[in-house]
């Protein structure tokens, strides 16, 4: 099969995991901080175990980036917490609509971190996405679970967007996995002092659960992405991407039995070709500034 292909083939799969894997806050009986912190562990004994495998150096270039991956850790614990935080109050469809805020925030706030400024069209994008988010809360109150899981999935891709500036920014000349490896490792010892009966109390099948959860959803896809982007474009990669929250809302219909409304589907509609169209636009620009360098 040609490389291009496989590769498109094998990045479709690794987008239809990672967004598998808010399925997990609704079948594994645990709190978001002890599925975190059971997800964390088994994808970093996976992810250095592959490093180890690549013959991949497991050592930082600088004393500086063991500084920078600790932040990077400890943001993406907190993602990973309100993530599936918000998926367990909302529910996964509404959930991962809410997360999917992301590309829209990132554009918002990327000029407090780069030398950009804001355009017309991203304001509308902005717009676009309140609107979604509106249709989706079902009342302004923080006692109704869907809008404090709506809350938090916001608040996880704020999270978010600021981690994969910094991570761009500072971190971005190591490979995807030892990037992950190292962050996750981080995630681990930010959440050891959670530690409660409950996890380590969890019946056999939760422990499965989270292996499963670790490896094939989080190490694997982490470990494919790198492999994928020797052969497609980044802007090929970011759109294929953006399919995230469809396949993981398509899983929710069909494994969960969920049933998101209509207010559910239009705004999830909008949030995602908002999150397109910055995606688009976004390698626009870095193509434009690349011929003007």
């Amino acid at each position: 099969m040609d490389p291009v292909k496989r590769s498109l083939i094998t990045l479709h799969i690794t987008v239809v995991l990672l967004g598998g894997t808010a399925l997990f806050s609704q079948i594994i009986p645990l709190s978001a901080a002890d599925i975190t912190l059971g997800r964390s562990l088994f994808a970093c004994l996976a992810l250095f175990i592959f490093l180890r495998l690549s013959k991949e150096n497991f050592r930082l270039d600088a004393p500086r980036d063991y500084a920078i991956a600790t932040g990077l850790g400890a943001l993406m614990a907190l993602h990973w917490v309100t993530y599936f935080a918000a998926m367990q109050y909302a529910g996964v469809s509404v959930g991962m609509i809410a997360l999917f805020t992301f590309p829209v925030i990132t554009v918002l706030i990327e000029p407090l971190f780069e030398k950009s400024r804001l355009a017309w069209q991203d304001m509308i994008s902005a717009i676009i996405v309140f609107v979604g988010i509106a249709l989706i809360v079902p009342e302004s109150s923080l006692n109704n679970d869907v809008t404090l899981g709506v809350i938090t999935g916001i608040f996880s891709a704020v999270l978010y967007a600021i981690r994969n500036l910094l991570h761009r920014q500072h971190f971005s000349h190591y490979s995807g996995a030892k990037a992950m490896a190292w962050q996750i490792m981080v995630v681990c010892v930010c959440l050891i002092p959670t530690l409660s009966g409950s996890l380590t109390g969890a019946s056999q099948t939760s422990w499965w659960l989270l292996a499963i959860l670790g490896t094939l959803f989080t190490a694997l896809p982490h470990a494919l992405i790198a492999a994928t982007l020797v052969h497609l474009k980044a802007k090929t990669f970011s759109l294929i991407a953006c399919m995230q929250p469809f396949y993981g809302v398509l899983l929710a219909i069909v494994l969960l039995g969920e049933k998101p409304g209509w207010k559910a589907l239009v705004g999830g509609a909008l949030v995602i070709s908002a999150s397109v169209y910055e995606t688009v636009n976004t390698h626009k620009q870095q193509k434009a500034d690349s011929k003007c360098g």
